[in-house]
């Protein structure tokens, strides 16, 4: 017996007629359950022999524990569970009569719990089903034996609609009511739901979507979840439906949001977190969230580093000189913690390659690079925050070397800019701070050579007004510099070409 369809399933009333009870409870199945007498009683005692002793007997709650689950000496239904085997089987008779078929001894009175049965048991039910039967019962003989009293119903359900133990264990709660007991798993809890639903045991429905409410799923469970949830109603699948469905379309971007400021701001095991964060961003489905909420953090941080650097190189002296110098230093340590987290999403943004508007961002700062030039040429910062300049350097170096190599394709004029206004600060670093140090050293040759190559790809005048100012990368030994000599054999070679429009004409 399966469940129609996906639409929500139909509740039958006890106080509805019979009538459209029946009709709503056989919409539910494609295979109605069936009272029947055409199966001959020699044929039921033989098969149920075979299963009754495997099912063990169990007693209802006090108000009803007159009857026992499997009882055949105080049944008045016999219920036969068969699985139905399509016309499409390549063998009908592969599924043997003791394979397929489970005889069990119920209860009418039990049986009403579920209101599938309760519609099927109505009178208007039985008097149709024995109006069909009565020439055969007219056949019978005078002595009818307890087995032939009994009403018979035949319920079969699809091979793949679960299996025949769930069909049995929602029967035997009707008798039990022991859901705290049986259900104490997920996955026991997706095998009965079904059947639950078939039956309309609503009780049983309950349960096991309470259950499923309360605790954690595997991802098959999930899907199992997702493809009952349809046939719930509204108030049942509410609380389902909001484990696994945003209340709102943005929430994946304020939860990144909430985390990437979480990481770099407020975790104490920040270094650790920042991986774990850049996992997560590698691994998210949509890029387009990740630049926006990447783009929303890095706007943020670069407004608050220009902001510091801005007060600190035009500071105002008009209070306490102990004061000011208390500000000034927060002002550097302000731009020095935000640097670092400018440093950390630059990497992020060019390893998900959607750092195309932060280069727009970083090539259009006039002002903050002439901030930096005038804190770079005082002495204040070096014992304050002697890795400034080296983060600034930095976040210019990865954005532009992701520009040269075409991992970041910048327009003409975003590239120009790039270069004119961060090659000052390059410069004014070179000659204000130590170059000793071998991470410094470093830095300044990368960030010199990616300038380079980048000018080889403007034209030839916007090439030569940068280039004149980079002589400063020549060194006392001309042969330790070739990326320099190269950049103006480069441009003088292609000086000394004809130009192009004399040569097509």
């Amino acid at each position: 017996m399966t469940t129609g369809g996906s639409k929500k399933r139909p509740r039958v009333g006890h106080t509805a007629s019979s009538a459209t009870a029946s009709a709503k409870a056989s919409r539910l199945s494609s295979t109605v359950a069936v009272i029947d007498s055409n199966l001959s009683d020699k044929t039921f005692s033989q098969v149920s022999q075979t299963h009754h002793n495997t099912h063990t007997s169990y007693s209802l709650p006090a108000s009803t524990n007159d009857a026992v689950f499997n009882d055949s000496s105080s049944a008045d239904v016999l219920l036969r569970l068969f699985v139905e085997v399509s016309h499409f089987e390549s063998d009908p008779d592969s599924l043997s009569t003791t394979q397929s078929d489970i005889l069990l001894y119920l209860h009418s009175h039990v049986l009403r719990r579920s209101q599938y049965f309760a519609a099927l048991l109505s009178d208007r039910w039985q008097k149709r089903s024995s109006g069909d039967n009565d020439d055969d019962d007219d056949d019978d003989d005078d002595g009818e034996t307890t087995g032939e009293k009994l009403l018979r119903i035949n319920l079969g359900f699809s091979p793949t609609s679960g299996s025949i133990d769930s069909r049995i264990t929602v029967l035997e709660l009707l008798y039990t009511s022991d859901f705290s007991n049986t259900i104490s798993s997920a996955t026991i809890a997706l095998d009965l739901l079904p059947v639950a639903l078939e039956l309309l045991f609503e009780d049983c429905v309950r349960s096991c979507v309470r259950f499923l409410e309360a605790v954690p799923w595997t991802d098959e469970e999930e899907r199992r979840v997702m493809d009952l949830i349809p046939l719930l109603r509204e108030e049942e699948s509410k609380e389902l439906i909001s484990r696994v469905s945003p209340g709102k379309n943005d929430s994946c971007e304020e939860m990144l949001h909430g985390l990437i400021l979480a990481a770099i701001h407020n975790h104490p095991n920040m270094a650790f977190v920042k991986a774990f964060v850049a996992k997560l961003l590698r691994d998210l489905s949509s890029k387009e969230s990740a630049q926006r909420v990447l783009e929303r953090v890095f706007e943020r941080c670069l407004k608050v580093v220009k902001e510091s650097l801005e007060e600190y190189s035009s500071p105002d002296f008009r209070g306490d000189h102990n004061e000011t110098e208390a500000i000034q230093r927060l002002n550097l340590h302000t731009a020095m913690t935000n640097g670092k987290h400018l440093l950390w999403l630059v990497e992020r943004m060019i390893e998900l390659r959607v750092a195309d508007t932060a280069v727009k961002e970083w090539s259009d700062q006039d002002s903050f690079t002439a901030d930096l030039q005038r804190a770079f040429r005082d002495d204040a910062w070096r014992n304050i925050v002697p890795g400034l300049p080296s983060v600034v350097l930095r976040c210019t170096c990865k954005l532009a070397n992701a520009v040269a190599a075409g991992t970041i394709l910048a327009a003409r004029q975003v590239r120009k800019k790039l270069v004119k206004d961060w090659l000052p600060v390059l410069i004014v670093c070179k000659e204000n701070v130590s170059p000793l140090s071998p991470g410094n050293k470093s830095l300044y040759l990368e960030l010199e050579e990616t300038f380079l190559r980048i000018i080889s790809t403007l034209s030839m005048s916007d090439a030569q007004d940068l280039l004149q100012q980079c002589l400063s990368f020549s060194t006392r030994n001309v042969e330790d510099c070739p990326h320099l000599v190269t950049a103006f054999n480069t441009w003088f070679r292609r000086a000394a070409c004809p130009p192009q429009a004399d040569n097509q004409r």
